[in-house]
């Protein structure tokens, strides 16, 4: 009987039960296996660390795991199983037994009756991992990234349910994330990457990511939605170049707006504007006081009278 037929025919006795994940139909029943005879996926859409301090704790406070893995028969290895959903429970269990909690060595696991293909494999996890918060928080542009390593590009598309243009760019923002680096929090750098993204390609050039992610890193710029600046700074030669500069900041580019205008204007437009702006400025009680003044009624006539002559000519 092979390794398979046992399972299934093990699974017969305890009850199969079925569960349906999205276009899949697994046949499952639950028991405890030794944590040694499970072994990770090869193929695992998640990228970076699975050692999480954090859940290690939850995994003592609960006194063990409170959701099994989902592994299945290990298609070569008799007698050993493999992950198909519960990496980092199965990574941060095996550091508890490494550290003498030996309590935990036996996992609680929910077996299919048969081995997945690669891709009925892949449409389990994503449909699983989509009902959770992390998916939408920081997970869908790794996974597609990962897929398209995987499967190349339409055949992530297609597993994702999604079309080969906002796949690429899930990718995009992936790619883009891995810049930002040193952040407190590494998951961050994913909202960082889509506010960056959110610019006009026009706007993203090298120089330009490299600018945000180093001051970034520096704690210069702390909000991401602060880089939606960008899109009032970047047109701006001026504004641009102090931005990209080392002593440049957002506030300070901000204030640079304009500058390349106001720096080529002269003449006539340049001393109506002038004039302009000083009027402006006189407070509204000193003109409380110039009320009736006639010296100054004067000169507003003339200044009038010019005006609308210099219209005339330039009409």
């Amino acid at each position: 009987m092979s390794q398979t037929q046992a399972i299934a025919e093990r699974g017969r006795v305890i009850g199969l039960q079925e569960r349906r994940l999205g276009r899949t139909v697994l046949r499952t029943y639950r028991s405890k296996v030794d944590i040694d005879n499970v072994i990770p996926n090869e193929r695992q859409p998640r990228l970076g660390s699975k050692e999480d301090e954090e859940l290690q704790r939850q995994i003592e406070a609960n006194e063990g795991l409170f959701e099994p893995l989902l592994i299945e028969p290990h298609p070569e290895q008799r007698g050993k199983f493999r992950i198909i959903d519960g990496e980092r429970r199965w990574t941060n269990s095996r550091i508890l037994v490494s550290q003498g909690r030996t309590q935990y060595r036996e996992i609680p696991v929910e077996i299919t009756d048969r081995t997945l293909t690669d891709e009925e494999r892949l449409r389990v996890w994503i449909y699983i991992h989509r009902q959770r918060r992390e998916w939408d928080a920081k997970e869908k542009e790794m996974v597609a990234y990962r897929l398209v390593e995987l499967m190349g590009r339409a055949g992530a598309a297609n597993i994702l349910g999604i079309s080969v243009r906002e796949l690429d760019k899930l990718v995009e923002i992936f790619e883009l994330s891995e810049k930002f680096t040193g952040l407190r929090d590494s998951g961050a750098a994913i909202t960082w990457a889509r506010e960056l993204n959110g610019l006009s390609k026009k706007l993203i050039t090298s120089s330009v990511v490299d600018a945000v992610t180093r001051k970034v890193g520096q704690r210069r710029i702390t909000n991401s939605k602060d880089l939606r600046k960008l899109r009032a700074i970047l047109p701006d030669p001026v504004a641009r170049e102090h931005f990209l500069s080392e002593d440049g900041d957002l506030e300070s580019a901000m204030l640079r707006l304009g500058s390349a205008a106001k720096k080529t204007k002269s003449g006539l437009a340049a001393e109506l504007e002038s004039a302009v702006e000083a009027m402006r400025r006189v407070p509204w009680t000193t003109l409380a006081e110039l009320k009736g003044d006639g010296n100054i009624l004067k000169k507003i006539d003339d200044a009038e009278a010019l005006l609308k002559s210099l219209r005339k000519a330039l009409s």
